[in-house]
């Protein structure tokens, strides 16, 4: 039918600039440059027009951007490799960051949840597990309690929904524990250090968040200048041990129960650059960047099989082909939602997350680069590709523009081609890996 309509080469090169996106956003609308005289500031003559019915699908597609594997596989690789970049950026420099960051104090730390209950696991002692099974890597019940009855699903639903603030806690006391460490109060550490961190949030397989981060200390105006001689990985390590024993973050109290949440006992502080990463494997940037991008695509429904979108009614879970024990933790999600002392918390919108509500991908200001600077570098590169015969005039532009939605995804006919199609250059990010010649 495409061919027929003559459409054929020109709806390829459109969904080819998708850069293989699957469920792309769809808007009607129209878009018209006009040349402005630099000098006298007069609106002149229309220089280009773009109305979406013109286009060869109809419509102006925008790639979805969804960083979730389970949505978008493609979108979720670039999300993946501008993750790498970002974190690269903050432990070696590059992206607008000083090289000389790759000379200060880092850390890699992992924050683990505490315990709600005892529940299926692989011990790496080789032992069976506490129900007498020797579990495989692959098996469904891992991370699932042993007896679900007595589980505390409450705390571990509130727990996922304080995670981020228990982390900014966290955040705060670590600048103490490094200032009081360094002889500083927290008013002139300031003025001679400066902390710096990249994080993502991982889900275990019992639906609990716990944090992977790069900590590192800077130089008071951050990763540009020098840190001070007493800052060292040794006592970053220490002020992190200290600052995550620290922390505590009360939550409600239901029903006569007061909540107060902490991470879990299992902390684990390594400097970037040891050997004991990953079965003795040296932990260099390029591990710890890849290991945290990895998580960046993943949501709650990698790791528990849980739902990938929000739900609009309870009623929905009947049909969804989920397990029984994220199945429970989202009817405790959707029932605490219900109470208008945890409204703040919209328990009900972030159910599907397992109560989980905050971003799985942060960094402070200062680390490195950002996502929006890696997507806005790329748009201009390929806007360069895409104008580089048009020549330049001593005239600028005015813009006028009016988008409207109108559906996501594609038809039967565009996913086929697409799916046939390589993805237009500079639409997929940067490789995170590095060519090496051969002669």
């Amino acid at each position: 039918m495409l061919a027929s309509l003559g459409t054929m080469p020109e709806l390829a090169r459109q969904l080819s600039g998708l850069g293989g996106c699957t469920h792309p956003v769809r808007l009607d609308g129209h878009r018209t440059e006009y040349a402005v005289d630099t000098a006298t500031g007069e609106i002149g003559q229309a220089l280009r027009h773009l109305d979406s019915t013109a286009l060869p699908a109809g419509q102006l597609l925008v790639r979805c951007n969804n960083r979730r594997a389970t949505r978008c596989q493609a979108c979720a690789e670039t999300y993946r490799r501008d993750t790498y970049h970002l974190i690269t950026a903050g432990l070696r420099g590059g992206k607008g960051t000083s090289d000389q960051v790759g000379t200060h104090p880092r850390v890699f730390a992992t924050f683990t949840a505490p315990g709600f209950g005892p529940v299926h696991n692989l011990r790496s002692d080789g032992r069976p597990c506490r129900c007498g099974t020797r579990h495989d890597e692959d098996d469904n019940a891992l991370g699932t309690p042993l007896d679900p009855d007595r589980y505390d699903y409450e705390a571990a639903v509130l727990w996922n929904a304080h995670a981020g603030l228990l982390w900014r806690r966290f955040s705060i006391y670590l600048r103490r524990e490094v200032a009081k460490r360094a002889g500083l109060t927290q008013r002139t550490f300031r003025d001679h250090a400066r902390i710096s961190f990249a994080k993502v949030a991982e889900y275990q397989k019992r639906g609990a968040v716990h944090f992977h981060a790069v900590i590192r200390l800077d130089g008071p105006e951050g990763g540009d200048t020098p840190p001070p001689a007493w800052a060292t990985a040794e006592l970053l390590t220490d002020a992190i041990q200290a600052a995550a024993t620290a922390a505590r973050v009360d939550g409600p109290e239901i029903d006569g129960r007061a909540h107060t949440f902490a991470f879990g006992r299992q902390l684990d502080v390594r400097t970037i650059r040891s050997a004991d990463f990953d079965n003795d494997q040296e932990l260099t940037e390029r591990a710890v960047a890849a290991y945290i991008a990895k998580y960046a695509t993943k949501g709650a429904e990698t790791a528990t099989g849980t739902l990938d979108r929000p739900l609009k009614f309870l009623a929905e879970l009947a049909q969804a082909r989920i397990s029984e024990h994220a199945r429970r933790m989202i009817r405790v999600a959707w029932t605490l939602g219900a109470r208008p002392e945890l409204a703040e918390l919209r328990l009900r919108a972030w159910a599907h997350m397992l109560g989980f509500r905050g971003h799985f991908s942060t960094k402070s200001r200062r680390y490195s680069t950002t996502l929006g600077a890696l997507r806005n570098a790329r748009a201009d590169w390929r806007r360069a590709q895409a104008t580089h015969a048009v020549p330049q005039e001593e005239e600028t532009t005015f813009v006028l523009a009016h988008w409207v939605f109108a559906g996501t995804g594609l038809s039967a006919g565009e996913a086929w081609l697409a799916a046939s199609l390589e993805p237009a250059p500079g639409t997929e990010g940067e490789p995170t890996w590095t060519a090496v010649a051969t002669s």
